[in-house]
């Protein structure tokens, strides 16, 4: 049976990787490290997916260029001690993942993540290696910009019609919107599940349990 899709992208921190709660702290941390008050967990959390300069724009309004710099240094610091502490996939992604590349899905990523900081997240994960191509917030556009989805169809060669977002941000999810890309929620990551319906996905699931499901009814994996 013929395809819906052929190229599904992922969201990585909190769609994948069960980070959420480590970006929070590490933002927390990070702010009283800079001389910044720190924002409260809910503020933290709607930031995940953003690029980390736009992210620290958005929850430190008044500083300035520097301040932002410093802040992001500092949380670049604290999330490093936090991974070296361990922080995980999600279970059932890596299986997820892999069955989507057996069947002959092209996979990529899509993430507020920079370069850096995926290609160490792809090292320690280990699943790097099923993904045909990746974009990060430090060179493109931010979330939720189309700008990295319509980079990843351009070199996959594929189109909004044939391509699938799956995130668990409105961010994510906006970008899709904005690209012309249909979306698929998980909403065990850092966005609630009632501000990510509104955003029309085509499914709202709470984790890969139920998305693997889905797969199989819908791609026929």
């Amino acid at each position: 049976m013929e395809k819906n899709f052929d190229l599904i992208v992922f969201d990585w921190d909190g769609t994948l990787m069960d980070s959420a709660e480590a970006i929070v702290r590490s933002i927390r941390a990070a702010s009283l490290d800079a001389g910044f008050a720190a924002p409260e967990p809910h503020e933290a959390r709607h930031i995940i997916g953003l690029g980390l300069m736009e992210a620290m724009a958005h929850l430190f309004p008044d500083a300035d260029e520097e301040g932002c710099k410093r802040l992001s240094d500092c949380y670049r610091r604290r999330y490093l001690k936090a991974c070296e502490e361990g922080i995980h996939l999600f279970e059932g992604a890596e299986e997820a993942v892999s069955g989507l590349r057996e069947a002959g899905f092209l996979l990529a990523v899509a993430t507020g993540k920079g370069r850096r900081g995926l290609n160490s997240a792809f090292e320690i994960s280990g699943i790097g290696h099923y993904f045909h191509a990746s974009r990060c917030a430090d060179e493109s556009f931010s979330k939720p910009h189309p700008g990295m989805l319509f980079e990843l169809m351009e070199e996959l060669d594929t189109v909004p019609e044939r391509t699938l977002m799956i995130g668990d941000t409105t961010h994510d999810l906006q970008m899709a919107r904005n690209a012309g890309v249909s979306s698929v929620a998980l909403a065990h990551g850092a966005h609630p599940r009632e501000n990510l319906e509104p955003l029309d996905p085509l499914a709202c699931l709470n984790g890969f349990d139920e998305l693997r499901t889905w797969f199989e009814r819908n791609l026929h994996v």
